[in-house]
């Protein structure tokens, strides 16, 4: 279990580029499967989980080559289903949350499809029901093999339909679309996800082939086509990194210039950091994050404390409610953290009351912050990380604490953030990495 030493205390100055869009890089790299031909991604990020998709289609018989830096090609003309059926496929697919979304490629295309119950963050319930029962709703069978601990899906003619989803779940409406391309007749999704990502998955498809309306809405209506075939797609920042570099500014006091953000697709994170008290400024594609001697948090417009709450896109993100609540330790005022996906990725916050953080945890969703400001600095400690996401607020923390911290079981950082110590060392920091 690899170590993360922090010596806090230190400014960042420069400039930062995010890498490609982790949960965007997912579903694309997963939407290879769906045609024989070559498809070319760019701006794929080096992290654990997308290396790890990417190891999984190898051993499906996908043909993986590295063109340069974050560009790879890939060609699924030789599939290997035989390999769904072994328990390395298995085991690989059970680490990996991700390896999902290879299910609605390989239902729609091959009609046949395995996977375990997945693992990845513990955060609580994650549901599989959108999954399963879309498709369902386009006529595949769905058993569970209890000796394997998976289901198992088939469906070689699947048929379009009408389907409202039960929650607009980005990796189910992802899942769903896959299979609807290739599926015969129409199939309209209702609730649908659409966030950027899932939207950047649609254009892809559509350069393959798939007829798709509504993106960019809650609305999806998909004409089967017989085939889909190669195309070139470049996935966007990750608005996940870019929130945590805002958050990671402002609480080191640095002077920070985050490169080519793609703004439009950032939607309320940055309005959402204004009301910690955080500026941030637009400059062409970059957002600039000027050093802050103090940040304060405003209050709603009647004066009561002010709610910071995850929702489905427009709405802001529950991947960074992490560091918002790490950023509001060091902030003057109060702030709601109210997190209703997951109920538990906001126990992490006994971690950051060892460190001196003012934080009551009301239940097992909402924590209230009471920021402090940098007059009253963190302090260092000794912690684990137990998801990305916390992952990234600990080490924020870390940044920003007095004295020399140590973050144990940084494989879980390493699944969502590229080479992170050593991109934020050329800015300033001082992070060690102990194997």
């Amino acid at each position: 279990m690899a170590s993360y030493v922090i010596e806090g205390g230190y400014s960042l100055q420069g400039e930062i580029t995010p890498q490609g869009a982790k949960n965007e890089a997912l579903q694309i790299i997963s939407a290879v499967l769906l045609t024989p031909e070559v498809v070319t991604i760019h701006n794929i990020p080096n992290i654990l989980d997308v290396n790890n998709l990417i190891d999984l289609l190898r051993h499906l018989g996908v043909k993986v080559s590295k063109l340069a830096e974050g560009s790879y090609s890939f060609q699924a003309d030789e599939l290997d289903m035989d390999y769904l059926h072994s328990e390395q496929f298995l085991q690989k697919s059970r680490a990996l949350r991700g390896s999902i979304l290879t299910v609605g490629a390989l239902l729609g295309r091959c009609g046949y499809a395995i996977f375990p119950k997945p693992g990845g963050d513990k955060i609580g319930r994650r549901r599989l029901d959108t999954h399963l029962i879309g498709f369902m709703e386009l006529g595949a069978s769905c058993d569970y093999d209890a000796g394997k601990q998976a289901y198992i899906l088939e469906g070689r003619q699947l048929k379009g339909k009408y389907m409202l989803l039960d929650e607009a779940s980005v990796t189910g409406t992802a899942n769903i679309l896959m299979a609807a391309t290739l599926s015969e007749g129409t199939t309209t999704i209702y609730n649908a996800a659409c966030e950027p990502y899932l939207q950047q998955l649609s254009k892809l498809l559509i350069s393959m082939g798939a007829r798709i309306e509504g993106v960019g809405s809650n609305r999806l209506v998909i004409e089967g086509v017989k085939a889909l075939h190669g195309a070139e797609h470049r996935i966007l920042p990750d608005m996940i990194e870019i929130g945590s570099f805002i958050g990671m500014a402002a609480m080191t006091q640095s002077d920070l210039r985050i490169k080519d953000v793609s703004i439009p697709n950032l939607g309320i994170i940055p309005q959402a950091f204004r009301r910690l008290g955080i500026t941030i400024e637009e400059q062409g594609d970059d957002l600039y994050i000027p050093r802050h001697e103090s940040y304060e948090i405003e209050t709603f417009m009647d004066g009561s404390i002010l709610t910071i709450a995850d929702a489905p896109w427009p709405g802001l993100t529950p991947d960074l409610l992490s560091v918002f609540l790490v950023t509001a330790t060091q902030a003057k005022g109060c702030v709601l953290i109210h997190q209703k996906m997951f109920e538990s990725r906001l126990f992490f916050v006994d971690k950051l009351i060892d460190m001196g953080a003012q934080i009551m945890l009301c239940d097992p969703h909402r924590a209230t912050v009471i920021g402090l400001g940098q007059a009253h600095r963190l302090r260092a400690s000794t912690m684990v990380s137990p998801d990305i996401r916390a992952g990234i607020a600990l080490l924020i923390a870390a940044m920003s604490a007095e004295g020399t911290s140590t973050i144990h079981n940084i494989e879980q950082i390493d699944r969502g953030y590229q080479h992170i110590d050593v991109r934020l060392n050329a800015l300033g920091a001082r992070i060690s990495r102990l194997a």
